[in-house]
């Protein structure tokens, strides 16, 4: 009878383990859950951060400003200032010019395109060889 009880005992503490264990691990998976999700986590984007001034090279720039539908933008290159609308998309702003569908990206001074700009670092390009950038 008394190995009857050992057995009976050892059979409990066996599962009192197991289910301790087992509790441990399920409390483990949301905080690793909770840490993955936050560490997936970007900021949100917000233009705002891009309104005024960005130059470029021989008295180019970019004027970006608040308006009710979006952005306004200024595009000032060798031929004169130009304006266009803008909308916020994703991590960019998108505008038509000339029949085409433009983006402002976030980049580098090297990401330009642009010899001038290369040693920059707070610059928005359109397109490569079209960049501009604050000091």
């Amino acid at each position: 009878m008394a190995t009857r009880k050992w057995q009976v005992s050892g059979a409990v503490l066996v599962l009192m383990a197991g289910c301790h264990q087992q509790g441990k691990e399920s409390s483990a998976q949301p905080a690793a859950a909770a840490s993955a999700s936050s560490a997936s986590e970007v900021p949100e984007f917000n233009a705002d951060q891009w309104l005024g001034r960005w130059n470029g090279p021989e008295g180019t720039y970019l004027s970006i400003a608040k308006s009710e539908a979006g952005y306004r933008l200024e595009i000032a290159d060798l031929d004169g200032p130009k304006r266009y609308s803008s909308q916020s998309v994703d991590d960019h702003l998108v505008f038509e010019r000339d029949g085409r569908t433009e983006s402002i990206r976030a980049t580098s001074g090297d990401q330009t395109g642009m010899k001038w700009l290369q040693d920059q670092s707070n610059c928005l390009t359109i397109k490569p060889g079209e960049g501009y950038c604050r000091d």
